[in-house]
């Protein structure tokens, strides 16, 4: 078009032109035009129709055009302007001036020429041909411009236009143009396949209001403008959007203003990317980190945060809220005799039972293991009302469960805290519920129990000296007692049995361990504070063989928890070493307690310790869960007999029933039995007369300092002096 006006514009000149010299005479006509031509820019002809396009005339402007001058050009006196043509347009010139010619019209061609520099010019050239009455023939007279650097700028917007439409139809990324009232200008096939619909211009016409049809929250609309507004564009901008069909994707938009010459906008452009698969990942990676594996239930993480959502909303309602602690009861022995399978079906089984008995509002969780917890919001009601919820709770859990099956009956200890009279942080509420929790354990399971303010001080009790144990474990405040063990056939001193004392500073009489090794087991202390005692040991017992004592072998006992640790074996060896203690005056003694944990694992941990040759002991047998299998795949050399027994073989005749039968158990099976907790002549008594082996009681001695112990040494190296000290009555000092 730019080449149309062009060529209009300069045939009115002409026409002008042509007027003004009638009115002129011959030379005046002459000397005007020679002017008037010499200042175009360009070359104008008059030529025949010829194979050469011999030049009748050339104006001033060939030198400039060609690098020829006018007479070079004339009459083909130097060269012809066929041969100026490009040779490969000169076919494609004469074909399409000879056309227009024999139509008689006007013709415009683009075309190549040679410049006299061996350059490349770009020029156009308009013209029509004239008929000449004197000869008869037909003459062109036209135009030739350079337009060589319009033609290369002009091509490049070509050229940049279609690299834009490529990319534009052919882009991944869904492409837009938006008007600012809300309807789409254009739209790239990626888009509209995004968003459902057969191609650009369906989509067009099918969404004619953004706001209302594409977003799901047509308030997303409303957001989107008010932030381009405020910068004048838009990153990544996500969005739950509809398709054609009716379904629902996520997008992420970029976008930015777009404005005139004068600063006005004229529409929105930007891209959009499919998200869905990215926010479905999403969702299951935050599904799954709050979220308990087994159950699906929420975990701890998510439990606290709804904690916290619902003291919020009690707060600004006036109502309650309350936190529900639930631990099943007795479910170590359904892994023990069933397996642990069997045991996951039954924490599914009670997750989806305490579901079925929640409203929306409520929230059921799972913190691990057997441990549940039931927030209840919204409760307007006095606490009666949760009671009536708990109740039925604990009579849905304790209906029959159906496994594999077979019915199996469990019960659940439960203990509740309320917001805000119980605490008024989500940690606080849920320590208080435990705590409540453990007192329904205590009174006899299966039942439920409020925290009160007496529980409230066992707590804050509970948590100061939990303190002040990490504290002495740091600060190393405990020290080791040792509680003589004698042969009832040699009458000699044959070993002790260490037991750890706490001294805290300020307090006149050190603190048993029936006071805080509960709470360092339930805490995690135990395992520094079991590592300490045993480092202890063996450092005393390296002591002892220095000092040129007659050393015996030192009893420690170790918990489940230890019992659990993967490099126990490596502990105990690496103390052995540093101290440079034989491993047979090391006697470990474990609870039968510790036969609920996993059994591969106790047994590889016994068997690693057996093989480097340390003593293992049953304490405390006859109590718990010990069977005949267990005895006979342990790696066991002494069953210590539980206190219990002892206190009643003088009165109670099936006590001493059951004393005979275990010494006798023990000794089929090759075992020394050890009698800890006499307290009597006749008790000592009777444990000769059955044969067993060792004793230990506060009949001989109480646990001792490291000071006195070593007198005892000294003091039990003749024979019979064990029955010396009995026959006088003699009751060891505390």
């Amino acid at each position: 078009m730019a080449y149309a006006l062009d060529f209009y514009w300069k045939e009115s000149q002409r026409n002008l032109l042509s007027w003004s010299l009638i009115m002129i005479n011959s030379t005046q006509r002459e000397r005007l035009l020679s002017m008037l031509l010499s200042e175009l820019d360009g070359m104008a002809y008059l030529c025949h129709v010829d194979e050469y396009w011999t030049m009748e005339y050339v104006s001033d402007g060939c030198l400039t055009l060609t690098g020829y001058l006018p007479e070079d050009l004339t009459q083909n006196n130097r060269i012809t302007f066929m041969q100026i043509t490009h040779p490969d347009d000169r076919e494609k010139v004469w074909t399409d001036i000879n056309l227009s010619i024999n139509a008689n019209q006007a013709f415009s061609i683009v075309y190549r020429i040679i410049h006299a520099d061996g350059s490349i010019r770009w020029v156009l050239e308009r013209g029509r041909s004239i008929f000449q009455p004197e000869s008869k023939q037909k003459l062109i007279h036209g135009f030739i411009e350079d337009i060589t650097e319009r033609h290369f700028h002009e091509k490049a917007l070509i050229e940049a236009e279609q690299r834009y439409r490529s990319i534009f139809e052919n882009a991944i990324e869904g492409i837009f143009q938006t008007s600012t009232n809300g309807g789409y200008i254009r739209v790239n096939k990626s888009l509209a396949r995004i968003y459902g619909y057969t191609s650009p211009e369906d989509m067009i016409k099918s969404l004619q209001n953004i706001k209302q049809q594409l977003y799901c929250i047509p308030q997303r609309r409303d957001d989107f403008i008010s932030l381009i507004k405020e910068s004048g564009i838009v990153k990544n901008f996500e969005s739950e959007v509809y398709r054609s069909d009716g379904s629902i994707i996520w997008i992420s938009e970029n976008a930015y203003e777009v404005h005139d010459a004068d600063g006005k906008l004229i529409y929105y452009e930007g891209t959009v990317e499919d998200i869905s698969e990215r926010k479905k990942y999403e969702s299951i990676i935050t599904h799954q980190a709050t979220h308990d594996t087994l159950t699906d239930l929420p975990n701890r993480t998510l439990l606290m945060d709804r904690i916290e959502q619902v003291m919020h909303r009690a707060h600004r309602t006036n109502s309650r809220a309350a936190v529900v602690f639930l631990d099943l009861d007795h479910f170590k022995n359904v892994n023990d005799s069933f397996g642990h399978a069997f045991g996951d079906k039954l924490i599914q089984t009670v997750a989806e039972r305490l579901q079925l008995n929640l409203r929306e509002v409520d929230t059921a969780a799972r913190l691990g293991g057997d441990e549940f917890v039931v927030l209840l919001a919204d409760i307007h009601q006095d606490s009666e009302k949760v009671s009536h919820i708990i109740e039925r709770i604990l009579a849905t859990i304790e209906e029959p469960c159906l496994i594999n099956g077979h019915n199996y009956l469990i019960s659940c200890s439960i203990g509740i805290s309320l917001y805000p009279e119980d605490g008024n942080t989500a940690e606080t509420l849920l320590i208080n519920a435990d705590a409540a929790m453990y007192r329904s354990k205590q009174i006899g399971r299966n039942t439920y129990q409020f925290f009160t303010a007496d529980l409230n001080s066992k707590v804050a009790d509970r948590i100061y000296l939990e303190q002040k144990l990490r504290i002495a474990i740091n600060e190393n405040q405990f020290e080791l007692y040792y509680q003589p063990k004698f042969d009832t056939e040699t009458q000699m001193l044959i070993g002790s049995e260490a037991l750890i004392r706490w001294n805290i500073p300020g307090e006149k009489k050190p603190l048993s361990p029936l006071e805080f090794i509960p709470l360092a087991e339930s805490s995690g202390l135990i395992i520094p504070l079991g590592q300490w005692v045993i480092n202890e040991a063996c450092r005393q017992l390296r002591e002892w063989i220095d000092g040129g004592f007659v050393v015996h072998p030192v009893s420690i006992n170790l918990s489940a928890i230890q019992l659990q640790k993967l490099d126990l074996v490596e502990k105990i060896n690496q103390a052995l070493l540093q101290h440079q203690i034989a491993p047979e005056l090391l006697v470990v003694e474990i609870t039968e307690s510790c036969f609920a944990i996993e059994e591969s694992v106790l047994l590889e941990n016994l068997n690693q310790l057996a093989e480097i040759g340390v003593v293992i002991a049953i304490d405390d047998f006859g109590t718990g869960y010990s069977n005949m299998h267990s005895l006979k795949s342990m790696p066991l050399k002494y069953i210590k007999i539980d206190r219990s027994f002892i206190s009643g073989v003088e009165n109670d005749h099936r006590d001493r029933a059951i004393y005979r039968a275990i010494v006798a158990m023990a000794k089929n099976l090759g075992l020394r039995v050890v009698a800890e907790g006499v307290e009597t002549k006749a008790q000592f008594d009777f444990l000769i007369s059955i044969g067993c082996d060792e004793v230990q009681g506060y009949y001989f001695y109480r646990p001792l300092l490291v000071s006195r112990f070593e007198e005892i040494m000294v003091s039990y190296l003749s024979p019979n002096r064990l029955l010396k000290k009995i026959s006088k009555g003699y009751l060891g000092s505390v």
